[in-house]
Formats: C-alpha cells, structure tokens, sequence
C-alpha cells in the first residue's frame, strides 16, 4: 500500500528518494513526500525541510528542485489515505514541533516521520499528548506517533523510538530522524513490512517497505523481522528485536532491478501484464518435468501424506483463485477443501485440525490480512504451511513451511492479471501433487496434464487474438453502469473475477453470480440495459448454462457469450458469442479470464479512467 524510503549518506539524498518513491507508484497512493536535515551535509547550521503533494511524485520532484531541497539524511512517502482526507496537511513526513503556544507554526520541526499501517490506539494516545500542549495539524494517526517520539526524546532518537512504539496499538513501519542527530534515521517495524539497503558506497543505508525502491542503488538487502528497530548511520547500521536485544540478520543479495518496469509499446501497465502471461505462465512451470510433492519444498511429500484437508487464506483476486483451486482439490485429489476470506478468517473462532495444510496466496506476500490470518492458524495448532506467492523475499515465504513461487515478474497495475494466471497454474500443480501423494493420479493422467499445461502458453496467445472482438464489445459496455457475469462450476470463480477487474478500473457495478442463483434473486435486475457476461465452456453443466442464458433473453437482458467453440451457441439479435480457440478442459478457467481482463481494460480506456492506478485502491494492502 504506501511506500517508505529512507537514507543517510555522505552526498545529496533527494534525487534517490524521490526515485524510490517514483518505483513505489505502483503500489497506488493519492499523496506523496520527502523531508531531509539541512546540516546533514556538513552545513555547521540546519533544520528539518520538507515537501509535500498530493499530485505525482514527478510534480512533487519539480517541488523539491524548486525550493532547493537537499540533504544527507532524509525520508520520503506515499501515501494512501486512511485517517484523514487526502490532502498536503495530512500527506508525510509529519513534524513534530514539540510544545508551545507557536509550535503548530514552526517552520522546521524537531522530529520527522513516515509509517505505513494503522494506529488503533490513536485516540487515546492523541489525547494525551493534547493534554501536554502538542497541537495536531492533521487528522492522521501518523501525527500521533512523530509527537509521540518527541514527547519521549531525551537525547538519543533510538531510545525514544523504542520507547514509543511499545505504546503503539495496531500495524506499522516507521522511519523518524531528529533535529539533534542529523546523521541518523531510525526504523521500526511491526505488522507492516520494512527492509535495509546496504549502500556500496557514500558510506550510505536505506530503509525502504520494498526492495524495489532501492533498485539500481544497492542489492544488497535486510529483511528486518516481526519487532525490529534499526538504527541507520553512515556506514553502520545495528538492529535489535523486539525484546531490545542486538540481532545479526543475514544480508541477502536481491535483484530487485526495474527492467519488468518499463512500459515498452503498450498503453498501460496493465495491458502490457495481460499480454505477458503466456510468458509468465511458461516461467512458472518452467523446469516441471514431472509432478512431485518435493515442487512445493523439501519434505513436502510428508506433509502432503498427513494431512487430510487444505485450508486456502487470500483475499480480493487470489481469493478467487483459491475458489477455482477448491473445484480442483476436490475433484482430482479427492481432499476437501475450504476457501476462506483472510479479513473473516483471522476473526473467526473455527474448529482448528492439526492435519490440514493452511495455503496462503499472495501477490506480494506481504498482504496484512492474509499474513494474521496464517499466523491465526497457526497459533491454533496448524502447522502445516504453504504459500503461493509472487515474491520469494516476502514474509509469507519466510513464515511458511513450504513454498511454491510464481514467476510472473513485477505486476505493476492495481488491478492483478498475470499474478491471478500464475496462482491458477500453481494451484493445478498442488492439485496434481496432493492427487499423486494420496494415489488418484495415475501415470497416464499425470502426462495429460503436464501435456496440457506445456500448452498452456501457446493456447493464452491464441485468446490474447481475440482482443479485437473484446474491443469492440467494450465500446457497447463503456456507456453500461451495471453488469451482471454469470459461471458454473469451475468458471463461478472466473465470472466473480471478471466483475471485480470491470468495477476495479472501469467504475462500472458489476455482480457476479453462480448462473443457477438467477431465478433466486438477481433476474429481477435483467433489462436490455443491463449486460449479462457468461462464461460458457463446453462442460457438464452447460445445457443447465444454456437453461439460464434463456431466462436472461425471456425478460429482453443482452447476454455477451464467451463460449467453447463446440458448445453450439451462435450469435443472434440479443445474443453476442465470441468463440474460444478450444476446450481445455480443468485448465478451462485460466483461458477463460483473459477475455474478461480485455473486455475490462477496453473498456476503461474508452471511459478514460486511470487503468493502472484506480481511484481509491492500492496494489499491495498491507494494512488491515
């Protein structure tokens, strides 16, 4: 969700904050800015100076050049509103200007800060530090936190940060530096996430929420863990953990760099990101010669062997994709299967088995929802784990057992379409092994699989063909404010899918339903203005499909068909077909949703919405 960066250096930090915020846009935010020490170049006399926008971070570069911004040691934000409107007095850094009558208006404070999550206890804490004189310019819990550190500041901004951040209810990563150290940035972390960058030279560290902030400055990265403060200094850094004792965490080597953000020939991120999944999909199951439990992680097969139910965690599109996974688990491998929303989940009080294998998926790996609802698992006594995730660094890989790692590249518009595809192929491939471990997948049918899915990628170009027929449905669809996706089976989830990527970027209402829910409530809706979008693959349940489609065309709805070229439905006045290249059997649903993707995106642009950064969403949630 927002984005942290954080320096201290021998040389001007500015144009490296504003660069890792420019990295971080994709995350979506609706605010930005950079504060810096003035004296941290040397200069014998210098406060805190700082720039705010609510505009882009290219508006807010302009900003910073204009009003001479430079420094040493400094922080910068993103920001996507939760407490307060978005607005430049409630936009980071926040100041803290200690007490006084004239605090509110000084010009430079005395205590700088940036965080990411949210503060439960602010209330409580706001009044307090009212009752001390502080006086609050925003509506923002952030605010809080940086009068809070200066409240407790008694000569060493390590200490005082420490000290807050134990009163602190709720989810955060912070960066704080101080008028009095203008050589030093402290960072916190807990519930949200935050890294280290070790610089290869100015004698300079990072801090940063993501590795790709830092990319093209220094792979050399700390993942800082679950209550760690970290002290940043030229050339050194120290880290303690939550029970204040000193830590070593091992520096990895990541290669975040920014290649996969580049935009090329296409309009948007996000028409770029439909057009890689062949390519994606063919680096995920690159190197699957043959289903094994071991794909998973070392000592997969033993848990597979143990446990007798799968438990899949996610939210928003991975949630979809873990209910397309349930179809599969349950059908093949012959395990039963529960698909929960993260966000219930982690508040629910379910009946715990040790023997279930928890699943989380996770473009980001970092989603807040879906990590504390594994940990809830977990502290139930489920300790067989497993994550399917973009991002091999992320917390969810390191918290659990077992992993399976999508190869999808940097997913850069809000709106997930090849990190959705990925999930899907590595969700078969869990099926496949599950269905092996427990002896329902002989010889034969694991080569028809691994047949089918080496196909995959030449089967997705061939529906990627299809965008012209897409379009000009989008032109129809653009004037619509409502939609209605109807499924069955399998494609239930695909048409679920389809709705939410057509609310996400196109604003339009969209529903989707199980196509046998229709005379249960949804048919009073069906009008001639009202699409009616309907997966038809050529499955067992299409004759009760084309039992549905019929009572849309008896009360006048339009219906626009995305059918399998044998299902035998042909297009007529209130009828829109447009033919899949083949049937692909269980592997249906991940060909399926690439039509639904286009005809969401055409029809964005032809509204003129912000494809790739919608209003009010944000790509990685990582905060509840």
């Amino acid at each position: 969700m927002c984005g942290i960066v954080g320096a201290v250096s021998t040389r001007n930090i500015v144009p490296i904050l504003v660069q890792g915020l420019q990295r971080l846009e994709y995350r979506g935010y609706d605010s930005c800015g950079v504060a810096v020490h003035s004296a941290s170049l040397g200069a014998k006399q210098g406060g805190l100076q700082r720039a705010r926008s609510t505009a882009r971070v290219s508006e807010l570069i302009d900003q910073v050049k204009l009003d001479h911004i430079e420094g040493g040691t400094g922080i910068a934000h993103t920001r996507w509103a939760t407490h307060g409107a978005p607005a430049v007095h409630n936009a980071h850094p926040h100041f803290s200007h200690g007490t006084g009558a004239d605090a509110g208006h000084a010009k430079s404070g005395r205590v700088a800060l940036v965080h990411n999550g949210i503060i439960e206890n602010h209330d409580e804490l706001r009044a307090a530090l009212q009752a001390k004189g502080y006086e609050f310019l925003s509506q923002t819990d952030t605010e809080v936190i940086a009068h809070l550190v200066d409240s407790l500041y008694n000569g060493d901004v390590f200490e005082a940060v420490k000290a807050a951040i134990v009163q602190l209810h709720g989810a955060f990563a912070i960066a704080v530096f101080q008028k009095d150290e203008p050589h030093r940035v402290i960072g916190a972390r807990a519930g949200s996430p935050l890294i280290l960058g070790v610089g290869k030279e100015h004698s300079e560290t990072f801090l940063a929420s993501d590795a790709m902030a830092l990319a093209g400055v220094t792979d050399q990265i700390v993942y800082l863990e679950e209550g760690d403060v970290v002290d940043i200094q030229i050339g050194k850094y120290w880290v303690q953990d939550r029970n204040h004792k000193a830590v070593t965490r091992e520096v990895k080597t990541v290669q975040a760099h920014s290649g996969a953000a580049e935009l090329g020939p296409y309009r948007h991120y996000m028409q770029k990101e439909i057009f890689e999944q062949p390519r994606a999909i063919a680096d995920t199951l690159e190197g699957v010669e043959g289903i094994t439990p071991e794909l998973f992680g070392d000592g997969a097969y033993s848990v597979f062997k143990v446990i007798d139910n799968v438990l899949i965690l996610a939210c928003g599109t991975s949630y979809y994709s873990g209910c397309v996974a349930k179809y599969w688990i349950e059908a093949i491998a012959k395990v039963p299967c529960q698909v929960e929303i993260a966000s219930e989940y982690r508040y629910r009080e379910p009946v715990p088995n040790p023997r279930t294998l928890v699943v989380t998926l996770s473009q980001s790996g970092e989603t807040a929802d879906t990590l504390a609802a594994l940990r809830h698992a977990q502290s139930l006594g489920m300790a067989h784990t497993l994550t399917i995730c973009n991002v091999a660094t992320s917390a969810m890989v390191r918290e659990c057992k077992l992993a399976y790692v999508t190869r999808a590249g940097a997913e850069i518009g809000v709106a997930s379409t090849k990190a959705f595809t990925t999930q899907l192929a590595a969700l078969f491939l869990l099926t496949l092994a599950l269905a092996q471990t427990k002896g329902h997948l002989s010889e034969e049918e694991e080569a028809k699989h691994i047949k089918a899915m080496r196909h995959l990628p030449a089967a997705l170009q061939a529906v990627l063909a299809l965008e012209p027929q897409l379009i000009a449905w989008a032109q129809e669809f653009a004037s619509k404010e409502n939609a209605l996706f109807l499924g069955r089976g399998t494609h239930y989830p695909i048409a679920l899918e389809g709705a939410l990527k057509l609310k996400e970027i196109t604003y339009i209402h969209a529903e989707a339903y199980a196509a046998g829910e229709l005379k249960h409530g949804p048919l009073a809706l069906v009008t001639s203005a009202m699409p009616v979008v309907t997966v038809a693959p050529n499955d067992v349940l299409l004759e009760k499909l084309k039992s549905n489609m019929h009572e849309v065309r008896a009360r006048g709805g339009v219906l626009y068909v995305l059918a399998d070229s044998d299902t035998k439905i042909e297009s007529s006045e209130g009828m829109n077909v447009i033919r899949m290249p083949e049937n692909y059997g269980p592997l249906s649903p991940i060909l399926h949703v690439v039509p639904l993707q286009l005809l969401a995106y055409h029809t964005a642009c032809a509204r003129g919405t912000d494809v790739d950064k919608p209003r009010n969403l944000a790509k990685s949630v990582t905060v509840e």
